[in-house]
């Protein structure tokens, strides 16, 4: 893949699709949707239910085995994986050991790949002016989506009234728990976080920022050096990449495993019970990152005349990872490989992504500006809109730096209820759901940073874009 490649409207690794298989997955969603509303109708008969969920499972997977994609796999297997957790539970907690031996091969693979790709793609494209260009234009890309993120948040738990007529629990406020809350104290500790002071110690805590950051400043330096002194570390550079591409291709066959675990395990601990005093902010969530989709993600799509089918297809199988393990970083390698295939230069991949780990966080700005105006609700207390607006920027600004594992935006919510007096109860009544918000937001942070990786890859002229109809 070199930089004059153009980007693809269709990825050359899926096979087509015949209707057999559409209509076999139709099918089978079909099914298995009807024995949950059998199986809730009628109770005192649950085999009927699990019989028809068990068809329905069977022609998914038979979907699965005709198409052999990732995305296939790992849709089965996280409707496997909820149906064993809820059908055997103690089963589905075991599972939970599978999900974390593929995250911590994920996480062996992070660092090194952008190490590898990061410093390749600046020292081999050596017009360092278009570095800073990329830079000024990716932040301001990252401010303006992720603010247009907490306004969407904020209108829909508005609309839905989520909060209202919900009933706190009480429990003593933690203060200790909302002073620590945040991962960096102010812009001088956040930005003392961004520059490594060691680089082995960086890789191995997996600071994926500090990473880059190392990985910026050796691959300007090689540019700046001579071909006969860079050409032996880049010939390195060039094989270790290859090989940790190879080696992420090799633990991606893991990826429908580890997810029908995760979500087995999430399922089995968490019970279905748990979800019905908040069904409604469960809703709410979902339908606001569907509206982040279909107003901002969408348009701009079209507005940078990038194929719409080919970047969901390209996106589709990382995204269905980060969802059933809800964790940003078990799909950063996939994202990064998708979206060098999809056609964008690796340079730009690999700044852009990992970038976007802390200042691109769609899903978190969204939950986050839902979450607090709930907490709000939830108390009896009327939020103006200018309050409302101090709070989307309080939350713009907090926000960086939040890191993509799981559960790092209750950090920042707490400190932000600290700052606006709201009370930590209702975010604690949150945690019943979290783990199933916490899929939806790691979702839309893993598609909004492969759009900050296409949309940053068309501006440049280099990559190709303007080849697309």
């Amino acid at each position: 893949m070199t930089a004059t490649e153009p980007i693809t409207t269709e990825l050359s690794t899926k096979p087509p699709v015949n209707r057999a298989v559409w209509i076999a997955a139709a099918a089978g969603l079909l099914l298995y949707a009807g024995g949950i509303a059998l199986a809730s109708c009628l109770a005192t008969w649950p085999a009927a239910g699990l019989a028809i969920r068990i068809a329905g499972l069977a022609l998914l997977i038979f979907a699965a085995v005709r198409r052999n994609t990732l995305t296939g796999w790992t849709f089965f297997a996280i409707l496997a994986g909820a149906e064993l957790g809820a059908d055997a539970p103690h089963v589905g907690i075991q599972l939970h050991i599978l999900a974390e031996i593929f995250l911590r091969l994920v996480r062996l693979i992070v660092a090194p790949l952008i190490l590898c790709t990061l410093t390749t793609g600046i020292a081999a494209h050596r017009e360092l002016k278009s570095l800073g260009r990329v830079a000024l234009k990716t932040l301001v890309y990252f401010e303006v989506i992720t603010t247009l993120a907490l306004i969407i948040g904020a209108a829909a738990i508005d609309i839905s009234r989520a909060g209202e007529g919900v009933t706190a629990p009480v429990v003593a406020e933690n203060h200790t728990l909302v002073t620590g809350a945040v991962g960096h104290n102010g812009l001088e500790g956040f930005l003392l976080s961004v520059f490594p002071e060691n680089i082995v110690t960086a890789i191995g805590d997996n600071q994926i920022l500090q990473v880059a950051v190392f990985s910026i400043l050796l691959g300007i330096s090689l540019a700046l050096i001579s071909e006969e002194k860079r050409a032996p570390l880049m010939m390195v550079l060039d094989s270790l990449t290859a090989a940790i591409f190879q080696l992420t291709k090799l633990v991606m066959y893991l990826a429908p495993l580890a997810a029908g675990a995760a979500l087995s395990y999430t399922v089995a601990s968490m019970g279905v019970s748990t979800l019905l005093p908040l069904a409604k902010l469960l809703i709410t969530f979902y339908a606001a990152a569907a509206a982040m989709v279909l107003l901002v993600f969408v348009p701009v799509l079209v507005l940078m005349r990038i194929p719409l089918r080919g970047f969901f297809s390209a996106v589709s199988e990382p995204v269905a990872i980060g969802f059933a393990t809800s964790t940003s970083q078990s799909a950063l390698p996939l994202a990064m490989e998708r979206m060098e295939e999809f056609g964008v230069p690796r340079w730009v991949v690999s700044f852009v992504i990992p970038s976007g780990y802390s200042f691109n966080m769609d899903g978190a700005s969204l939950y986050l500006s839902i979450a607090s105006i709930f907490a709000a609700q939830v108390a009896g207390m009327h939020l103006t809109l200018g309050q409302q607006a101090v709070m989307v920027f309080t939350l713009m600004l907090t926000s960086k730096g939040i890191a993509g594992v799981p559960r790092a935006t209750l950090m920042i919510l707490l400190a932000t209820a600290s700052q606006f007096h709201l009370p930590s109860a209702p975010i604690m009544m949150i945690l019943g759901i979290d783990a199933l918000i916490d899929m939806g937001r790691t979702a839309l942070n893993v598609a909004g940073n492969c759009l900050a990786a296409a949309v940053v890859g068309k501006w440049e002229g280099n990559a190709g874009a303007r080849n697309l109809a």
